[in-house]
This record gives C-alpha cells, structure tokens and sequence, in this order.
C-alpha cells in the first residue's frame, strides 16, 4: 500500500529511522496510553505484569525502564515491589521528551530519573543497574544489535533483560491474517484518535523488519547474553524475550 511503502522508505536507514520515531511519538504522546489500552482491549498492562514476573525484582535493584515512554512499566514495577514490601529504584529513559513530560505529568509513585537518551548511546556507566526492561521498545531502535550490545554494557553480572514486543506467530498463515488485521486496526486508530492513520501504520511495517522470538534469542546470545529464553502470549503476536549477564 503506498502509505506502508511511504513510511518503509523512512525508516529503511538507521538515522533516518530515529528520525521519524522521534517525531513520530512526539505527536501521539498525549494519547499514546489511552492507544494502547483500546487497541489491547487492556490487555497491554497484563502483559507487562508478566513481564515484570520475569524480571525477578529484588530489593535494592536498580532497574532502567528503557524506551520507557509515559513510565507506565516504569511505575507497574514500583508498584510490584511495593507490594512485596521492598523498595527499588527505577530510571525512565527514552527518546522523545514530549512522551517523559507526560508521564512526569501523571499521578503514581516517583521514579528515580526521567532521562533523554537514545538506546544506541546510553548516557550510563558500565554495570549501572541490574534489570533492563523494555516495553515495546527493541522494535523502534535505530539498530537493535547495538541496542542491546548497550543494554548489555549497562548489566551489572547477574543482570538481566527483558523485553515485551509485537511478536510473529509460527503459523505463516496466522502471521499473514494477524499483518492484514495490523495494517487495518492501525488505521483505523490512527484516525479515530490523532487524525492520523499513519501514527499507528507504523507498528506493522516496523514488524515486518522486527525479529521474531526465536530468531531475538538468538542475536541476544550473539550480543553475549546467557540464559536467552522467549515466551509467546496471544498465540505468539505478542512475546517477552530474556537474557542475563554472566
């Protein structure tokens, strides 16, 4: 379709990418979560809590909610923490000030940081923190092997990674029928809540040139990660990847 093929043509070079996923969520910031809650049917927020199961939070960890957006996980980990009675301390950091301002905006429990940074350049030294977790973030990247080469830079040994995506289904033929229903659900919320079919169109097209689970394990093992495991949920269009620091 020639939108798909127009936003393709955006995002086909790495900085030309960060570009346009910069600009492309400073102008849905406002909505991004109410988005995601329609487009889920909520479900969203159940999938970060199995997330954050696979985290294994410990008390004292600190924890860098990458691409963290309007800090939704951000604050969900807190919030898991503080019902086991232990505290942590969580980082926010992503791309686009426009989504941190919003989140900085909303009520919830402080977060230790909200930071501008690129994934591919993080502004952190070496063994920062002890999770990483990534919500709908490794799919934006301007280059996903440098990105977790970072994210692996900023693990103490003992760390961990986890990340929760858009995921591929084995089935070729559920994979066709689940882009199709991407590319007109999209669409259609892109216009009903920004005017904008395009703010949305771009999940299914940056899918296509995403990884699947199987083959994320693998480039997390190559980025020196152990342990690489993937988990399917909603027959394998949604998935959380892991993998520790040895």
């Amino acid at each position: 379709m020639k939108l798909n093929r127009r936003i393709s043509g955006q995002i086909e070079r790495p900085a030309d990418k960060r570009r346009y996923v910069r600009r492309l969520f400073a102008g849905v910031a406002g909505r991004y979560d109410l988005t995601n809650d329609l487009m889920s049917l909520g479900l969203h927020r159940r999938w970060k809590r199995r997330l954050l199961a696979r985290a294994d939070l410990r008390p004292d960890h600190r924890v860098l909610d990458l691409a963290a957006g309007t800090g939704d996980l951000a604050r969900a980990a807190l919030g898991r923490a503080a019902r086991e009675a232990f505290e942590i301390r969580v980082v926010a950091a992503d791309l686009t000030p426009e989504m941190m301002r919003v989140g900085r905006g909303r009520p919830g429990p402080d977060l230790a940081g909200w930071v501008g940074a690129d994934a591919l350049r993080l502004p952190f030294p070496d063994g920062a923190f002890d999770r990483v977790v990534v919500g709908y973030g490794l799919r934006n990247f301007a280059g996903l092997d440098a990105a977790l080469a970072e994210s692996f830079r900023c693990l103490r040994p003992g760390g961990r990674l986890i990340s929760l995506d858009f995921g591929h289904p084995r089935s070729a033929a559920l994979r066709r029928i689940y882009l199709g229903y991407l590319d007109v659900s999209t669409r259609i919320a892109g216009w009903a809540l920004h005017r904008d079919p395009e703010s949305y169109v771009y999940i299914p097209e940056s899918l296509r040139r995403f990884p699947d689970q199987r083959e994320m394990v693998r480039r997390m093992e190559a980025a020196g990660f152990a342990e690489c495991g993937c988990e399917d949920l909603m027959m394998g269009t949604m998935a959380i990847n892991w993998g520790d620091r040895r």
